[in-house]
C-alpha cells in the first residue's frame, strides 16, 4: 500500500452502472498528491479532481479561460474582456497548456493512475460546457454570438486535449465525461442569452467533439427543464434526487428505454450532514417508487444508475468531503444489491 492509501492493483472496479460511486469533481485539497488519492480511493469510478481552493484557475471557468488572448480571469472569478482580441480568434481556440496551474489536478491524478496501475479502469471528468461559459463572457461585456461561439470552441477544444491525455496514460480506460451546465436552470427563464433550440445545439456539438466511445454527460445541481437537457444527446444525466423529477417521468423513461444511465445525487452538499445514509436512501428510494407507478421500468432504474454527491465538494473540509463519499458509498450499495438481486431473479 502506497503512502496514500490507496489500492495498488488493477482489482475489478464497476463500469458506469449499477449504483458503482462517481465524484463530481472539485474538492477542497490544497495538496494535489492528496486529492488524487482521495479521488481514486474513496469511488468506485475513478474522478479527476479540480482543485480550486489550490488556485482559482482550477474554477471551472478559469481551466476554459486559461490562454485565452484577450480574456482574463482574476483570483476572485471575475472575467474582463478585450472585445477586438476575441473576436479575431472566436473560432479557434489555442491548444490547452495542461502544464498550467489550472489542471495540477488533473496531472495528479494521471501521475498517481501510473502508479497504482489504474489503466482498464473507468474514469470520469468534468468540465464547463459551452452554455455556462457563454453565459460568463456574455455578463462580461462579448456581444451575444461572439460570446458564445468562443465558448463552443474553447471546450470543444479543451474536451479534445484534456481526452487525449488521460488517453495517454490510462488507454484501456472508458472515460465518462460530464459538461457542467449549472446556467441550464434559467434556460426557460424570459431574458436568457440565447433560446433552447441554440442551447441544445450547442451542448450537442461540445459533446459531438470528443471521440468516438467516450461516455458523454451533462450535470447541473439546480432544477432544470429535463426535456431540454435530454434533447441535447447525452448518455448520461446527472441531477439531484428530488421529488419533483417525477413530472418529468416520461422523459426519463425513456432516456432509461434508450440505454441512458442517471446519475443520482444522493447526498446534499450543503447544510447539516446527518449521521447515517439512510435518510438519503430513503428520499432515492421513495422516488424511485413513484417513477416506477408511472410506468417507468424499475430494473432499468437499479441497472442504468450510478450514485454520487449532488454537486462539488470544494466548500467542505477534507473530512467532511469523505463522509460525503462515503454516504453516498452506503447509498451506492444499497444499489448495487438490489441490482444484483434483480440480475440473479432475471437470471442474467
Amino acid at each position: 500500500m502506497n503512502r496514500y492509501d490507496v489500492r495498488t492493483s488493477t482489482s475489478p472496479r464497476p463500469t458506469f452502472a449499477d449504483g458503482a460511486t462517481a465524484g463530481v469533481g472539485s474538492l477542497p485539497h490544497l495538496d494535489p498528491a492528496a486529492a488524487a488519492a482521495f479521488a481514486i480511493g474513496e469511488f468506485d469510478i475513478a474522478t479527476v479532481p479540480t482543485l480550486p481552493r489550490r488556485s482559482s484557475e482550477e474554477l471551472m471557468l478559469g481551466q476554459a479561460l486559461v490562454d485565452i488572448a484577450g480574456v482574463r480571469f482574476d483570483p476572485d472569478g471575475n472575467i474582463d474582456v478585450s472585445r477586438d482580441v476575441v473576436a479575431s480568434h472566436v473560432h479557434d481556440a489555442p491548444p490547452t497548456d495542461l502544464g498550467s496551474e489550472a489542471f495540477a489536478g488533473l496531472r495528479a491524478f494521471l501521475d498517481l493512475a501510473v502508479k497504482v496501475r489504474l489503466d482498464g479502469a473507468a474514469v470520469k471528468w468534468q468540465f464547463v460546457g459551452p452554455v455556462t461559459l457563454g453565459v460568463a463572457l456574455h455578463r462580461a461585456g462579448l456581444d451575444r454570438a461572439v460570446a458564445f461561439d468562443l465558448a463552443l470552441s474553447t471546450v470543444r477544444r479543451r474536451l479534445l486535449d484534456i481526452s487525449a491525455a488521460v488517453t495517454a496514460v490510462l488507454p484501456s480506460s472508458a472515460q465518462m465525461v460530464v459538461l457542467d451546465e449549472p446556467w441550464f436552470s434559467e434556460l426557460m427563464f424570459d431574458g436568457f442569452p440565447i433560446p433552447p433550440d441554440e442551447a441544445i445545439d450547442r451542448l450537442s456539438s461540445a459533446m459531438a467533439a470528443l471521440p468516438a466511445g467516450t461516455v458523454t454527460g451533462v450535470h447541473c445541481c439546480a432544477p432544470f427543464d429535463v426535456a431540454t437537457l435530454l434533447a441535447s444527446g447525452p448518455n448520461v444525466v446527472s441531477l439531484p434526487v428530488a421529488p419533483e423529477l417525477v413530472d418529468w417521468v416520461g422523459y426519463l423513461s425513456r432516456f432509461l428505454d434508450d440505454g441512458g444511465i442517471i446519475a443520482w445525487g444522493v447526498v446534499p452538499t450543503n447544510g447539516p450532514l446527518p449521521s447515517t445514509s439512510e435518510r438519503h436512501w430513503r428520499a432515492l428510494s421513495d422516488l424511485w417508487c413513484s417513477l416506477v407507478q408511472l410506468g417507468c421500468d424499475p430494473v432499468r432504474l437499479r441497472r442504468q444508475s450510478i450514485v454520487t454527491p449532488q454537486c462539488g465538494l470544494v466548500n467542505h473540509s477534507a473530512s467532511v468531503a469523505r463522509r460525503i463519499a462515503r454516504l453516498s458509498a452506503e447509498v451506492g450499495k444499497r444499489v448495487q444489491d438490489q441490482s444484483s438481486a434483480t440480475r440473479f431473479a432475471l437470471g442474467a
